[in-house]
């Protein structure tokens, strides 16, 4: 089930021809295994953090965050460590919850990694009792991975099964975190008994280094996708980022090392193989930090491991799957959300000011400063340690960054199909596409529209996860479905599921501030259409939407569905006034053509009420014959309040 889951622009008319897989294989390119055994810094020389017993070094790295980190770590001291029961683990097979179980689970690392960071800042050993019993609690677990993601252990299920090992995001989180915290305390720990340190490395290496060399089961490894019809997400460069750092923290033998890193090679090669050039992210905002955002921090741990020898970092990819989020980025916390995508996101400035810095965009770091000085927020210390250290490192470099963020007034994705148009007041987001993406709704052709950076027109995201959201049944889920999203239903249809649910006739003219496609193939067969050509014109004052469609025996009345977030009212045939969050907007349209309704839609889900409250409002506009051949003609203006 879980298997499922800019360039810039010209200034003339820009029209997409392909979207063909690329076999780009940029890492292997660079070097073989030979290569590597020649290249890797062995002996974890390539780690730039102090030692453990470098007092100074560690107070100049940490600076002012010091006392913080000793702080959090204080906290943690007389914790109690969570038992996690088999009923945990099964509760998800049984009622679709993974809470009970990684709830726990969660507060427990968070725990150890608080307590790990405070002994690192203040170097005495008050935290390395607490800290031994953590990890030692989490050793004795059956299994490392959550009860989400067990279920791809042979046996199935939710129950852990004995040494069947299931690499997975946090069994390979934990274990990177187990890495950082072998790499700089065993000889602390020797001190206290020489055996939890022999315990620890083992239990990594047969958890996750031996597993990882000798299976190829897991479907992120991507070693038996052939082309891009393979989904390679987020899980890819998440997981692979993790096992690189545990090899390069605990492998000390020159061949052995080598043949690991380059086989993390060959499946990091699949991501930026099926990923586009443009550099969207298809999963959305949400997702950069843990698929783009991973990539990056695999890409930065293979360039320090090799002395800089081996990097990507001037390829033009890599730099757009970087400035996509700061493209992304609307403002006040909004972000231009699609698929399973939040809609409201705090960003990791510290990420997007590293990567910024090794693909030289001036964009991204003057984005991070910008971040900062509007959203700051202490430094998290969770279950990812890579970044927290990285996050202490660059914290003090961001402020030297301009803080400025401008809204480009027309940004293209080609092959992704995203399209985003800016101006002072208003900012659109469109999409293209196809409805087998990752983390997929049925969305081809929707848009989300924003006025003053608060969004009014919207995608409404998805509720908390559970094992529904990743079964046969997820579109059974409304927030999945078409008639859900800012699109028509056509002769009583909705959008349907599958890659070949697409759009085509994808155009971008950014000299008219006009986006284009034909949707009628993201419909089944039953709908009966031939052509729905929609044009998005986005003009100083106003949003013009057009639909010119073409029906083969229509027996339903089309319906145009829009979602905002505010309260709608009819005020007369043919003007809708929408009142949001301090914004307000007037939707036109032609009454004798279509007929106007409201409906309140009750948001219980707290994934959602977090975003948007406990209600959102549909529009439907609904037409008052059933024609073969038509067009309609949607105009929506901000409106003072």
């Amino acid at each position: 089930m879980l298997k499922k889951i800019y360039f810039c622009c010209m200034l003339l008319l820009i029209t997409l021809s392909a979207r063909a897989y690329q076999e780009r294989n940029l890492l292997q390119k660079q070097a073989d295994i030979q290569t590597l055994t020649n290249w890797l810094v062995m002996d974890q020389k390539w780690v730039s953090y102090p030692d453990y017993t470098d007092r100074k070094g560690w107070n100049d790295f940490l600076g002012d965050n010091t006392a913080y980190c000793i702080e959090q770590g204080e906290k943690y001291l007389n914790y109690q460590w969570q038992v996690i029961k088999a009923t945990d683990y099964m509760a998800y097979s049984r009622t679709g919850d993974r809470s009970p179980m990684s709830d726990p689970y969660n507060a427990n690392i968070h725990a150890i990694t608080r307590l790990f960071i405070a002994e690192l800042a203040e170097g005495k050993g008050r935290f390395l009792d607490a800290l031994l019993d953590g990890v030692f609690h989490v050793c004795e677990m059956t299994s490392w991975s959550i009860s989400a993601h067990i279920v791809v252990q042979r046996a199935g299920g939710t129950f852990p099964v004995k040494n069947d090992h299931v690499l997975e995001l946090v069994s390979t989180d934990v274990a990177a975190t187990f890495s950082w915290i072998y790499y700089f305390l065993h000889e602390e720990f020797d001190k206290i008994t020489p055996q939890f340190s022999k315990r620890l490395y083992e239990e990594i290496n047969e958890r996750i280094l031996i597993p990882y060399m000798t299976e190829d089961r897991f479907w992120w490894m991507a070693f038996r996708a052939k082309d891009g019809n393979s989904l390679v997400n987020n899980w890819n460069t998440w997981c692979n980022s993790n096992v690189l750092q545990c090899f390069l923290l605990l492998e000390n033998d020159p061949e052995k090392l080598a043949k690991a890193v380059h086989r993390s090679m060959v499946s990091v090669d699949k991501y930026i193989n099926y990923n586009k050039s443009d550099g969207a992210c298809e999963e959305g905002p949400s997702y950069w930090g843990h698929s783009a955002g991973k990539l990056f921090d695999y890409l930065d741990l293979i360039y320090q491991a090799t002395d800089g020898k081996l990097s990507l970092f001037a390829e033009p990819t890599i730099k757009n799957m970087g400035e996509y989020i700061s493209r992304s980025y609307v403002g006040n916390g909004w972000v231009v959300n699609f698929a399973d995508a939040s809609a409201r996101e705090r960003l990791d400035y510290h990420l997007i000011a590293r990567y910024g810095d090794k693909v030289e965009s001036k964009e991204m770091e003057e984005f991070a400063a910008y971040l900062k000085k509007q959203h700051y927020q202490p430094i998290s210390v969770e279950r990812d340690m890579l970044r927290a250290l990285e996050a202490f490192r660059y914290d003090k470099q961001i402020d030297s960054f301009a803080s400025v963020h401008p809204h480009k007034p027309y940004t293209w994705y080609p092959e992704t199909e995203f399209c985003y148009q800016a101006n002072p007041n208003l900012f659109l987001a469109t999409k293209g596409g196809h409805n087998d993406e990752s983390h997929n709704h049925n969305d081809v052709g929707t848009f989300n529209l924003y006025i003053n950076n608060t969004p009014l027109f919207i995608d409404i995201g998805v509720e908390t996860y559970t094992g529904k959201t990743f079964s046969k049944d997820r579109y059974s889920i409304w927030t999945m479905q078409s008639d859900y999203h800012n699109l028509p239903q056509i002769n009583g249809q909705q959008q349907k599921y599958g890659r070949s649910y697409k759009a085509s006739q994808v155009k971008a003219n950014p000299g008219k501030k006009t986006f284009s496609l034909d949707i009628a193939g993201a419909y089944p067969a039953e709908a009966g259409v031939k052509k729905w050509q929609r044009t998005y014109r986005l003009a100083s004052h106003a949003l013009y939407i057009e639909d010119d469609f073409l029906l083969d025996n229509p027996t339903t009345p089309n319906q145009q569905h829009f979602i905002v977030w505010g309260k709608a009212e009819i005020t007369q045939p043919g003007t809708i006034r929408i009142d949001g969050n301090g914004e307000a907007a007037e939707l036109s349209y032609n009454p004798s053509q279509l007929n106007a309704q409201t409906e309140i839609l009750e948001v219980k889900d707290p994934r959602l009420t977090h975003v948007w409250g406990n209600e959102l409002t549909r529009i439907t506009l609904k037409a008052s014959t059933t024609e073969a051949r038509g067009t309609y003609r949607t105009t929506i203006k901000p409106i003072k309040k």
